[in-house]
């Protein structure tokens, strides 16, 4: 393990060029290379701790994993935990305080950084510990989303301390505990975290890096839906008549019918049925998301209903998507009454012009570093996440964690041969944005 971790620092010294970098940039570089044994042995500690959102007991065992860290460098380290009703292990905090209000006569900026505790893997879920394939790709539970990405910015936060850079910085790292199945009400699961986000000037997040060359300027929104249906029910025979009509069935299939034809190719806009009953008896349990139906084929369907999410970029788009549904459904087939219900869930988090200003300043960063451009991603390779729910309040980046393939699967991966390089960029960034 040893001599395969070296090697990746290696790598790292061998394929940038760092000579538009200022004399402390340097040091973190180089701090950074010499220390890839250590941020690795972090990861997988922390990848072979399970921490499925629901195992409370793990979740704040990668916390503390996390805490011990940040304590060395100063910060300090708070656990703050959810209503009981939530079921959730809560968040861990980390907060530093610089020394010096002001650099270079200009008041010192608040950053607030980004990660998550939890996995999508649960203990009786197929995910394996932390395990190597070659030189280039390992694998494990939340290897990329997000452990991988956490030790990023642990590992970048080390590098400016070495370095003597962190004692002016103003930092806030916030690590929730359930990212990936949010206690709820999501307000409350929030609250905390989006009231410390607003004291701050710029939040980066640490999810899953796509690649070297892009970052998250932008994240779609998330919400959901439920269409319900009634119609007249009667003898199968005489479905299509005047006095039976159509049935709900055949209603709810119009209306998913014509959500995809006339919403389907709206670029950044998605809607998914993810759930649909439908018979001459159902019964819905929403916690569960769980159905059941009773019905035979000589029976016109009374019931249907269906739920589903809707995807956006825009809050503009959210609400004109919606307007458009509504008229669909309210275009009821004979004999048949349709209804649709919205639900918020995560607001967009839109590519604003701060956040554009952001992916310029960090596209200097990485030519300066020797690693090439930097460009802001596609919004639609991504869904919501926790920096959606602050994306409103200051200027945004994600996407600034470990890269690698396969999130949420068995068999998830990290790319070890970019991952010393993201760290440098982190650091690097970091370090510019608070100067």
């Amino acid at each position: 393990m040893r001599k395969l971790l070296l090697g990746i620092g290696l790598i790292a010294l061998t394929t940038t060029t760092h000579a538009q970098l200022t004399t402390p940039e340097k040091k973190l570089v180089d701090y950074i290379d010499h220390h890839m044994n250590e941020a690795m042995q972090l990861l997988i500690s922390s990848v072979n701790i399970n921490s499925g959102t629901l195992n409370i007991a793990g979740v704040k065992a990668v916390g503390e994993l996390y805490a011990a860290q940040l304590r060395k460098l100063g910060f300090t380290v708070e656990w703050i935990s959810e209503p009981d009703s939530l079921h959730r292990a809560g968040h861990l905090v980390a907060t530093h305080i610089g020394l010096s209000p002001t650099l270079a006569g200009k008041k010192s900026k608040k950053i607030f950084l980004i990660g998550h505790l939890d996995t999508v893997f649960e203990p009786d879920m197929p995910a394996g510990p932390y395990t190597v394939f070659n030189d280039t790709i390992a694998t494990g539970q939340g290897v990329n989303d997000m452990k991988g990405g956490d030790v990023v910015m642990i590992t970048a936060l080390q590098a400016l301390e070495a370095a003597g850079q962190l004692k002016d910085m103003n930092i806030i790292a916030y690590f929730t505990g359930d990212e990936e199945r949010s206690g709820s009400p999501h307000s409350v699961a929030r609250k905390d975290f989006v009231e410390r986000a607003k004291t701050c000037d710029i939040a980066l997040g640490f999810e899953s890096a796509m690649g070297l060359h892009t970052v998250a300027a932008a994240r779609r929104g998330a919400s959901g839906w439920m269409l319900d249906v009634t119609a007249k029910t009667g003898h199968s025979a005489t479905v299509f008549s005047d006095s039976a009509g159509y049935g709900a069935i055949y209603e709810a299939a119009r209306v998913l019918n014509t959500f995809r034809e006339q919403l389907g190719g709206e670029k950044y806009l998605t809607f998914n049925p993810g759930l649909i009953v439908g018979g001459s008896g159902i019964t819905v349990d929403p916690q569960d998301a769980r159905g059941e139906a009773l019905g035979k084929t000589n029976i016109i369907s009374p019931a249907t209903h269906v739920t589903g999410d809707l995807r956006f970029l825009t809050e503009t788009q959210l609400q004109a998507a919606r307007e458009k549904m509504r008229a669909i459904v309210a275009n009821s087939l004979p004999g048949t009454h349709s209804t649709i219900r919205f639900t918020d869930g995560l607001a967009a988090m839109e590519p604003t012009p701060g956040n554009l200003r952001l992916v310029a300043q960090l596209d200097k960063v990485t030519q300066d570093l020797g690693i090439g451009a930097t460009v802001a991603g596609d919004p639609g390779a991504r869904g919501a996440g926790d920096i959606s729910d602050i994306a409103r309040y200051l200027d945004c980046l994600d996407g600034l964690g470990a890269s690698g393939q396969g999130a949420h699967k068995a068999g998830e991966t990290i790319n070890l041969k970019e991952y010393p390089l993201l760290i440098h960029r982190a650091a690097v960034f970091l370090y510019r944005l608070t100067r």
